[in-house]
């Protein structure tokens, strides 16, 4: 039999295959995230009917080249073009998303892990990100419940709307500035009770409540008096239940002073001091069983003055330290920063909170020295003094600029507490940091324009109610973000992708799937942040197809006549042979 019969075979079957490659592409030309193949023809093999031989130089005679036919040809490799970037489609989904770059999204259906560059995801009933074409979960990195911060580990599926993340906890206010301008000339100012300001703040529930502040011009320019009046939830003031006070200093809640202990203060004999609230009960000198129980708020005004009358019991104060004035007492004072001593702190609060972070010691019947706190809780905001209290401002005479509280430079800032008058409830609000910097004292006009909101400068530390989702986005990084209409954002995710060292060594699997293969590289569980080799995930579009039509119709022509010209192969064949047959009529 003619060995060209075989070759024509051998061609039609190669040029067949070719065909069904690129009838596959041609088919798939719309479909997300497809990537084009291609086949490479290879020799079949060959058949020698003479060896070569090389040149003799006794007979003289030359070398020859081998005699070999050829038997054919078949597929030598269908190859995809994996990194070859497809289209991109605009669909306004923002769950439709497209990888730049060679990477892959992770997706598995629980059995394993499968890799696609079809980025058309949906989220299913249990709030789970999922393909949309196969239901198949992808996966990413969930955040810390703690720190919020993403944690990269092995890969999970990622339950973006599930109820802890439809609602945005909320948080209690924290900090808060005044912004605007003091006249002078401002008859509200000038007033006698001065002008009304009303700051609202969150608690940790979401509920909001309204601090009404009073602005008051003294005799001295440039020295104004802010006064706490009220608390208010709605119409009714909660002072009933509540104490509220602004103080100056910076400690809260008890944290350490970043500062050396500058003594040790005893408490005489005689003197117990209650740390939860800051007073002082004495005992009967006469040895009875009647006390007196002396209050800071009662003693103190907040400008570091004594109260009319009250000089005695400011002295029976400071005694219970070991000082024998109340004038040595308002004159103590540690930096926090260097330990060292400064100018005398105007703040009664403040000295209580000096005092506990030096903390006065007893001399127990052992012998041995006692902390009087040991066991206690540290916390400043229980010294607050009662409702009303007010801080003292300087501005600046020439520049109109803040200056301090309380007659000090270093001062920015003063804090707002309220505190449960039940010393075993729990307290829903968080001491505010009020920060003053930003507040003008200038002409204008006799309007005074400054008011106090809550977050910093940046929003930092504002607070919000229970918010509800009301969106949900996808960075470029993959990280998906919830949005609130409290204002707040959330990290609900990461979408996770994979990298391979071949990805051309992928195994296609249909629905747009690959698995991994020996020629691959595997899939180490956890993969990597789509930006670590340069890409990134934009979402409301897709990845769309990679086939190029006008190349696949030119392949399709050199296919058909290249099938054409095999089929002549047999055709020619057959003919000869046929001849050979008749040669015996």
């Amino acid at each position: 039999m003619m060995r060209s019969l075989f070759s024509g075979v051998a061609g039609l079957k190669t040029h067949q295959i070719k065909m069904d490659v690129i009838g596959n592409n041609i088919a798939n030309v719309n479909t997300v995230g497809y990537k084009s193949q291609s086949i490479v023809f290879t020799e079949l093999m060959y058949q020698t009917t003479q060896r070569a031989s090389g040149p003799n130089d006794d007979t003289g005679k030359a070398g020859m080249n081998a005699k070999q036919i050829g038997l054919g040809v078949m597929s030598g490799a269908i190859n995809t073009a994996v990194t070859q970037e497809g289209s991109t489609q605009n669909t306004g989904n923002a769950f439709d998303v497209r990888i730049t770059g060679e990477s892959f999204f992770v997706v598995s259906n629980g059995s394993g892990y499968n890799f696609t560059r079809d980025g058309s995801f949906y989220v299913d009933a249990a709030g789970n990100l999922a393909m949309s074409s196969t239901g198949y979960n992808v996966m990413g990195w969930l955040p810390d419940p703690i720190t919020g911060n993403i944690v990269q580990d092995t890969v999970q599926r990622l339950q973006i709307l599930s109820a802890e993340n439809l609602t945005s906890n909320p948080q209690a206010t924290e900090k808060a500035r005044f912004t605007g301008i003091i006249d002078r000339n401002d008859t509200n100012v000038l007033s006698a009770t001065g002008k009304a300001m009303n700051f609202s703040f969150y608690d940790n529930l979401g509920y909001t409540y309204n601090a009404r502040f009073k602005l008051k011009a003294t005799d001295e320019k440039g020295i104004y008096i802010l006064t706490l009046d009220d608390v208010l939830q709605g119409k009714e003031s909660i002072l009933d239940e509540f104490d509220a006070s602004i103080f100056t200093g910076t400690n809260t809640e008890g944290s350490p002073v970043n500062a050396a202990k500058k003594n040790s203060y005893s408490t005489m004999d005689g003197y117990t001091l209650d740390p939860a609230t800051g007073y002082i009960t004495v005992a009967d000198p006469n040895g009875g069983t009647d006390t007196t129980e002396l209050r800071p708020a009662d003693i103190f005004n907040t400008d570091g003055t004594v109260k009319n009358g009250q000089e005695e019991n400011a002295n029976e104060y400071a005694a219970a330290f070991g000082f024998t004035s109340y004038k040595d007492l308002l004159a103590l004072t540690v930096d926090e920063n260097t330990g060292t001593a400064t100018d005398p702190i105007m703040s009664p609060t403040r000295i209580l909170s000096v005092l506990l972070k030096n903390p006065p010691t007893y001399m127990n019947e052992a012998g041995d020295t006692v902390n009087l706190f040991e066991g206690g809780t540290l916390n400043v905001d229980g010294f607050a003094t009662d409702a009303g209290t007010s801080v003292k401002l300087t501005y600046d005479a020439e520049k109109g600029t803040f200056v301090g509280l309380n007659g000090s430079t270093n001062l920015k800032e003063f804090n707002f507490m309220l505190t449960p008058k039940d010393a075993t409830a729990k307290n829903p609000f968080k001491q505010i940091a009020m920060d003053l910097s930003a507040s003008l004292n200038l002409n204008n006009e006799k309007t005074s324009t400054i008011s106090p909101t809550y977050g910093d400068k940046d929003g930092n530390g504002a607070g919000c109610a229970l918010g509800k989702m009301t969106g949900v986005s996808i960075q470029n990084d993959g990280k998906i973000y919830g949005a609130y209409d409290n204002g707040q954002t959330k990290l609900l995710g990461q979408i996770a992708v994979a990298n391979f060292a071949n990805a051309a060594g992928l195994e296609k699997t249909g629905d747009n799937l690959y698995q991994a293969t020996l020629n691959s590289g595997e899939f180490d569980g956890i993969g990597v942040d789509v930006s670590s080799d340069g890409g990134s995930i934009r979402s409301g579009v897709l990845e769309m197809s990679n086939v190029d039509l006008s190349t696949e119709f030119t392949e399709l022509i050199t296919t058909q006549r290249g099938f054409q010209a095999n089929s002549r192969i047999i055709t020619v064949s057959d003919t000869l042979l046929e001849e050979l047959v008749n040669l015996k009529r």
